[in-house]
């Protein structure tokens, strides 16, 4: 096994910085941008790689204590750990690791939902690395096997006690677990195999969606560790105010205003919908709270075929300013209809609630 202290050319009991020092001159001589021969990054490799073990005390620790325990006749101890948690260990975990799920919040118009709208969304995110491709080393170079672990990722110890020979087992602190190490990282993702960068991804947002619905757009979330498969994707969706509609499940609810002479004999009108012009017809003797409903007109259904219906809710509309003559024609028409005067009558719901039960809101 090579020597680190002697690739460094420090004593075994060198103190920390002493090793650093080491370290840098060494790496200015070595440096690929300085001394392009195959010799020299080869050692510079080697240097890197010692630095990486002696550099941290904890590794240095390890490496001090000789190398991972094998062979061995399977004793008491032995026995022991595989009741108690120690023992052999399950082998090198990977650097390649899942990517999280991302959360977005969409913004929509009402007119988005009825049948549904196409989104190009610019987000934040880990993607790919484009230098390294996941590999997370620098262009030409490769991981190498972690000669503190022996490509493990484990290292063992052994413990006397009064029940015998106790080994335990522990990732390595050199290569954390990997069972190889990165002489030199990729400069672009330092080591990672992804990069944060932002994104254009294209979505078909269907019809009838509401606020507080997510749709799920799975490998769209962040690409994991060293190239590993993306996450999922979730949008959550918000639909806006609207000035004239709201909506109640698939229909959709304005409020018509209507004359109290068109209210009265009845009229016919063309008013603009949410997706172009609507015909309306009030019927004569129309009155405050009730509900005109055109079928077909409301938004389109999220799961089964159709629409729902457009349904106004008729507001008669009493002028506040008139003239002598129109003044004149009303007092005639209230003694030809024999209107009674205001009076209480019996209780009923109110013409707002009346209103908001035909309309299901």
């Amino acid at each position: 096994m090579t020597d680190h202290y002697e690739t460094l050319g420090v004593a075994r009991d060198a103190g920390q910085d002493e090793i650093k020092k080491a370290y840098r001159r060494l790496a200015r001589e070595l440096h690929p941008d300085v001394n392009p021969s195959a010799d020299a990054a080869e050692r510079f490799k080697d240097v890197t790689h010692a630095y990486d073990v002696l550099g941290d005390p904890q590794s240095r620790a390890e490496y001090d204590r000789g190398p991972s325990l094998g062979g061995g006749a399977f004793g008491f101890g032995d026995i022991f750990e595989q009741f108690f948690g120690g023992g052999r260990s399950a082998g090198p975990r990977s650097r390649r690791q899942p990517g999280q799920d991302s959360l977005l919040r969409v913004d929509l118009e009402l007119a988005d939902v009825v049948f549904g709208v196409h989104r190009e969304l610019r987000v934040q995110t880990a993607v790919l690395c484009e230098t390294c491709d996941g590999a997370c080393t620098a262009p030409g170079t490769s991981e190498e096997r972690c000669t503190m672990c022996g490509g493990s990722g484990h290292v063992q110890r052994q413990v006397r006690s009064l029940l015998g020979n106790v080994v335990t087992t522990q990732p390595c602190a050199v290569c954390q677990g990997f069972g190889s190490v990165i002489p030199q990282p990729c400069p672009t993702c330092a080591g990672h195999g992804r990069m944060r960068a932002e994104r254009t991804i294209p979505v078909d947002i269907p019809a009838g969606v509401d606020t507080g619905l997510r749709i799920q757009l799975p490998g769209q979330g962040e690409v994991g560790e060293a190239g590993g498969p993306a996450g999922t994707l979730y949008l959550e969706v918000n639909v806006r105010h609207h000035d004239v509609f709201s909506r109640a499940g698939d229909d959709l609810l304005g409020t018509l205003e209507v004359s109290m002479p068109d209210a009265a004999l009845g009229a016919r009108a063309t008013v603009e919908g949410i997706d172009g012009p609507v015909d309306v017809e009030v019927r004569a003797g129309t009155q405050s709270g009730d509900v005109i409903t055109i079928d077909d007109r409301g938004v389109t259904r999220l799961r089964g075929a159709g629409r729902g219906d457009l349904k106004l809710g008729v507001q008669v509309v009493t002028p506040s300013r008139i003239d002598r003559r129109t003044e004149e024609l009303l007092r005639e028409l209230r003694e030809r209809t024999k209107a009674p005067a205001p009076h209480l009558a019996a209780f009923k719901q109110g013409l707002f609630a009346k209103m908001r039960d035909r309309l299901r809101l």
